[in-house]
C-alpha cells in the first residue's frame, strides 16, 4: 500500500503580523490623511446612502473605505490581481474596509455568470469584504434611484441639459486637443425644458440614441473629458439586477463617483488611464455636494500603473475571440491569463499576491517578465508540494537479473523490491510514500542513447545509473521494432546497492533518473502547457495578435505515475520529480482517470 502524499497547505489571506511593507506613494498618501485627520469627520449610516443618510449615523468604524469595482462583463484577468491585492491589502493594513461593488451600469453586456465568477475569485485569492457586521458587496445598479436623483438635480441648477445631436455631431463638435468644442444647439434650453425631455427619457418616449443627457461644464476646456460629457443614455436593454425598471442608464463616468460617495470610500484607487478623468469625478461631487445631496468630505481618486505581463493579453475583447474561435477551450483553459484559468493551471493566491507586491505601485509604466510570474509560483510550492515521481514519455527497462539477485516468490514470480521515498525532502513530519520496484520498470524515453552524446551519463550499453531510491543498474542494451525505433532497454541489477542500504554507496555512478514500477504504476493523461504567444507583446503595434500564438502551448502525453498519486484529489499540487510542479485538473482530473495539467517548469526555460 502507498502512503497518501500529504495536502499542500491551506490558502489563506496574508496574516496580520506580516514584515512591513515596502513603502509606495499610495500606502503614503494613506499615512498622511490618517495623520491629519482627513478622513476624521466622515460618518456611516450602517450602509450606502446619500449625505443625509449618513449624517444620522455614527463615526465611521472604519479608518480608511477602499473598493475594487469590477464590471461583471467578463472574467477577471492577471491584471485584475494587482486591483484587488492593492484595494484590499490596503484596507487591512491600515485598519479599513474593502468594498466589492458590481459596476453594472451596462446592461447590454453583463452577466450573473461572471457576478458569481468574480465572487468566487476574490475569495480564492484570499480576501473577504465583511467587516463590522456587514458584508459590504454592492452593485451600482442598486443606486439607479440615486444617480436620476442627482441627474434631475444637475438639470434644476442648471449644470446638465438634453442634448438631440447624434452621437456623430456630438463627436465632431466636442473638438479635439488642436481646437475646442463647439455649443450643442440645445445647451441653453431652460432647466424647466431639459427636464421635462429627461423625463420623457425615462418614460420610453423617445428612441433609443435620439437624445443624452450631458453635463455642462466648457465647452472650451483642454481636458476633452470636460466638455460637456454624456452622463445618460436611453438603452432599452433588461439588466440583470434591475429587470426592466429602466430604458435609461448612466454612463460608467458618470455613475462610477457618485458610487464612491454613497459608499464613503476614502481613496479611490484606480489605473493611469482613469487619471483624465480625475477632474470630472472632482466636478461632479462638488456639485451634489453643493445640493446637499451628498457630504463633505468626498472621495479622493488615485491613479497608479496597471501591471502588464508580457506573453499576455489582457483585452476582455481579444480574450473573447480566442474563447469564441476555439483557440482555447474556454476561459478557464490553463493557457489564458484570467484568474480562473491560472487557478486551473496550478497557480496558488500565494503566488498571484507576490507578484502582485513584488510588481510594485507607482505612477510609471512598465513591464513585468512572465518569468517573474512563474517564479512566484515555483517559490510559493517549493517548501509545501508534495514530492511524486512520474514518467512523461515511457519506455520499459527490462532488469534480466531480477530474479537471480532479488528472488522469487512460492510461485515462481520475481518479488518485488518496496521503495519509499520523502513525501517532501525538508518536512520529514510529513511522513514517507512507499512504491514497488520489480523486473519491469517504466523509465524515460530520454534517458537511454543507444550511442551517447558528450556530457551524457544516463543510461547506455556499459553504463551505470541509479534508478532513484532505488538499485544500481548498468545498461547492457535495448531492442527494437521493425522500423529501429528502440522499444524496451536492457540492463541488470547490481546487487547490495539499494538506496539507504550499508554497501550502497560503493559503487559510484553520475546519473540518478527517476521511474515508476510496472506493477503499480498508473496510467496518467498529462497535459504540458506552455505560454500562449511567442512576442513578449503579441498586440504591440496593432500588430494582429493571432499571428504569434504558441503552436506548442499544449501538448497532451500518456504519463506513468506512481502510486501515492492514486489519493490525489482536484486542485492536489505535487512536484514531479525532474520535471516540475503539477497539479490535478479541477475540471477532469477524477481517481478512475488522473489529468494533472504542469503549472510551470522548475526552472525557466524561456530564460535569454
Amino acid at each position: 500500500m502507498s502512503t497518501p502524499p500529504s495536502k499542500p497547505a491551506k490558502n489563506t489571506a496574508p496574516a496580520a503580523a506580516e514584515p512591513a511593507k515596502p513603502s509606495n506613494f499610495l500606502r503614503q498618501i494613506i499615512e498622511s490623511d490618517l495623520a491629519n485627520g482627513v478622513n476624521a469627520s466622515r460618518r456611516w449610516g450602517g450602509s450606502p446612502g446619500d449625505g443625509a443618510h449618513h449624517a444620522a449615523g455614527g463615526p465611521d468604524p472604519a479608518r480608511i473605505r477602499t473598493r475594487f469595482p469590477p464590471e461583471p462583463n467578463g472574467y477577471l484577468h492577471i491584471g485584475h490581481a494587482k486591483s484587488i491585492c492593492l484595494n484590499f491589502g490596503l484596507a487591512q493594513e491600515y485598519g479599513g474596509v474593502c468594498h466589492l461593488r458590481f459596476d453594472d451600469t451596462n446592461p447590454e453586456k453583463e452577466d450573473k455568470e461572471f457576478v458569481d465568477a468574480i465572487v468566487d475569485t476574490v475569495h480564492w485569492l484570499g480576501f473577504d469584504w465583511e467587516a463590522h457586521g456587514c458584508k459590504h458587496l454592492y452593485h451600482a445598479s442598486d443606486y439607479f434611484d440615486f444617480m436620476y436623483r442627482a441627474a434631475e438635480y444637475l438639470i434644476t441648477a442648471g449644470h446638465a441639459y438634453v442634448d438631440e445631436q447624434s452621437a456623430e455631431e456630438i463627436r465632431i463638435n466636442r473638438g479635439d486637443f488642436s481646437r475646442p468644442g463647439v455649443d450643442s444647439p440645445f445647451r441653453n434650453r431652460s432647466p424647466e425644458e431639459n427636464l421635462t425631455r429627461f423625463r420623457e427619457m425615462r418614460d420610453g418616449g423617445h428612441l433609443d440614441g435620439s437624445m443624452v443627457l450631458r453635463a455642462r461644464i466648457d465647452m472650451a476646456s483642454p481636458n476633452i473629458n470636460m466638455r460637456d460629457p454624456t452622463i445618460y443614455r436611453i438603452r432599452r436593454a433588461p439588466h440583470h439586477n434591475t429587470g426592466d425598471k429602466w430604458c435609461i442608464y448612466p454612463m460608467y463616468a458618470y455613475a462610477h463617483p457618485i458610487e464612491d460617495a454613497l459608499e464613503q470610500i476614502t481613496h479611490s484607487i484606480c489605473t493611469l488611464e482613469f487619471e483624465d478623468q480625475r477632474p470630472w469625478y472632482d466636478w461632479l461631487l462638488a456639485r451634489l455636494i453643493e445640493g446637499g445631496l451628498l457630504t463633505a468630505p468626498p472621495p479622493r481618486q488615485y491613479e497608479f500603473a496597471r501591471l502588464n505581463l508580457t506573453y499576455v493579453i489582457t483585452s476582455k475583447r481579444k480574450l473573447a475571440a480566442l474563447v469564441y474561435d476555439h483557440k482555447v477551450s474556454g476561459w478557464d483553459d490553463p493557457r489564458m491569463p484570467t484568474l480562473v484559468g491560472l487557478r486551473r493551471r496550478g497557480y496558488t493566491p500565494e503566488s498571484i499576491r507576490l507578484l502582485a507586491e513584488r510588481a510594485g505601485t507607482s505612477k510609471a509604466g512598465g513591464w513585468t517578465d512572465y518569468s517573474s510570474l512563474e517564479g512566484c509560483l515555483r517559490e510559493t510550492l517549493e517548501e509545501v508540494a508534495p514530492r511524486a515521481m512520474a514518467v512523461l514519455d515511457p519506455i520499459k527497462l527490462v532488469i534480466s537479473n531480477w530474479d537471480a539477485v532479488i528472488g522469487v516468490d512460492a510461485d515462481g514470480n520475481g518479488r518485488l523490491d518496496e521503495c519509499s521515498a520523502p513525501v517532501h525532502p525538508h518536512r520529514p513530519e510529513l511522513g514517507r510514500r512507499q512504491f514497488a520496484m520489480g523486473s519491469e520498470v517504466w523509465i524515460e524515453r530520454g534517458d537511454f542513447m543507444e550511442t551517447p552524446s558528450k556530457g551524457f551519463f544516463r543510461l547506455y550499453p556499459g553504463n551505470k545509473v541509479r534508478l532513484k531510491y532505488g538499485h544500481v543498474i548498468e545498461c547492457t542494451g535495448c531492442s527494437k521494432g521493425p522500423d529501429g525505433a528502440v522499444t524496451a532497454v536492457h540492463a541488470t541489477l547490481i546487487p547490495d546497492t539499494k538506496s539507504g542500504t550499508p554497501g550502497s554507496d560503493n559503487i559510484k555512478v553520475k546519473g540518478v533518473i527517476t521511474w515508476v514500477g510496472v506493477s503499480d504504476g498508473l496510467p496518467a493523461e498529462v497535459r504540458l502547457y506552455d505560454r500562449l504567444f511567442t512576442e513578449p507583446q503579441p498586440d504591440a503595434g496593432g500588430r494582429d495578435f493571432l499571428a504569434s500564438l504558441n503552436p506548442d502551448s499544449l501538448r497532451v502525453v500518456q504519463a506513468i505515475v506512481e502510486p501515492s498519486l492514486a489519493q490525489a484529489q482536484p486542485d492536489d499540487r505535487f512536484q514531479f520529480e525532474r520535471h516540475g510542479y503539477f497539479v490535478a485538473d479541477r475540471v477532469d482530473h477524477t481517481p478512475a482517470k488522473p489529468v494533472f495539467n504542469l503549472s510551470v517548469g522548475l526552472k525557466d526555460t524561456w530564460a535569454r
